[in-house]
């Protein structure tokens, strides 16, 4: 379960690094040359995006790294990535696969009690 939630976490991160990308540059592109009625408006909350960007792929991938020897503090990492992706981002096209994985990944790291590995967190 260990290594399903290191590889699971990883994609999540990679693929959270992908849309934060382009979430984080359509609140700056917003910003710089403005609202087009109807078309491209302004997200309500700007700051929580532009956080959400950065640290919600952060959290999977050190998450899923940390997933193979500390398996409870990973897996807490990738739920509170999942969470700060649904957060900022919602649930749509774009983002269901990385939360979808983070979420996974997160459960099985938790549920990783009787490790493969003689360190358990139980």
């Amino acid at each position: 379960m260990r290594n399903a939630a290191l590889v699971l976490g990883i994609i999540a991160g990679v693929i959270g690094m992908i849309v934060g990308f382009f979430g984080f540059g359509y609140v700056e592109l917003i910003d710089q040359y403005g609202e087009l009625e109807g078309l491209a408006e302004q997200v309500d909350n700007v700051e929580l995006v532009r956080t959400m960007s950065l640290l919600s792929p952060i959290l999977a991938i050190a998450g899923g790294a940390m997933a193979k020897v500390r398996a409870l503090w990973g897996g807490l990492l990738l739920l509170a990535s999942a969470g700060g992706m649904y957060w900022a981002f919602g649930f749509n096209a774009f983002t269901m696969f990385p939360i979808a994985f983070a979420g996974l990944a997160g459960i099985l790291a938790v549920a990783a009690g009787k490790p493969d590995e003689p360190k358990a967190h139980f």
